[in-house]
């Protein structure tokens, strides 16, 4: 029996990463079948973009899923999926930080987060400029959110044809994500690149990517 294209493609990127980056398969408007079938392959970490489909997936799922929430995240809808998301991709604003740390604290429960940083020159892109990252990481500290634990950065690139572009853009994260490093800051995750453009994203060093279309199909839109 033919492999079924999902697995196939899924074997390939299990392949090319290999050690060098944790893949998150974006499930994102995708049905439950074809998130299976992925499991099925060994994907265990798999990445929404919408809190309405992280709750109607992970009681499904098993219970070993890594749950990854990748798109902007409303404050008001963080404490449906505090008791069990497994990393917080897009923290874009100081607000939204805290209200993760106050929905932590009251189940008792580290939340592992990244910052967004705005590196792409489209201004539709949410993110963190870098002296708010800066501000939240070294003039107050870690410490001050024991509930959202701040493990790296996460970056989009811009939607552009230039190459150049886009490595300038990663190159200035990773460069970011080392000073913080060198800075004293416990920073061990770098989620940058998309099925577009994450070849470019592993030579400038990211350690996680978020791998949707290239997986799963064209995304089912309705």
């Amino acid at each position: 029996m033919p492999m079924h294209p999902i697995a196939q493609a899924l074997t390939k990127f299990q392949t090319e990463l290999q050690q060098r980056a944790t893949l998150v398969a974006v499930s994102k408007t995708k049905p439950l079948e074809d998130l299976q079938i992925a499991y099925d392959q060994g994907q265990r970490v798999f990445g929404e973009n919408k809190v309405q489909e992280l709750q109607n997936k992970q009681p499904v799922m098993p219970d070993d899923t890594e749950w990854h929430m990748i798109g902007h995240l409303q404050r008001n809808k963080v404490k449906y999926i505090a008791p069990y998301i497994s990393l917080i991709h897009g923290v874009d604003s100081l607000r939204l930080l805290n209200e993760i740390d106050k929905q932590g604290r009251k189940i008792n429960r580290v939340i592992p987060c990244l910052l967004q940083v705005h590196i792409a020159q489209e201004t539709t892109k949410f993110g963190l400029d870098i002296e708010e990252v800066r501000d939240i990481l070294l003039t107050n500290g870690p410490e001050k959110w024991p509930f959202a634990r701040i493990e790296g950065l996460m970056g989009m690139a811009s939607l552009t044809d230039d190459k150049e572009q886009i490595r300038q853009e990663f190159r200035g994260l990773k460069e970011l994500f080392d000073q913080l490093k060198a800075e004293g800051m416990f920073l061990h995750t770098l989620s940058m690149g998309m099925s577009g453009d994450y070849p470019i994203a592993l030579e400038e060093g990211s350690t996680m990517v978020r791998i949707g279309s290239s997986i799963f199909g064209a995304r089912n839109y309705t």
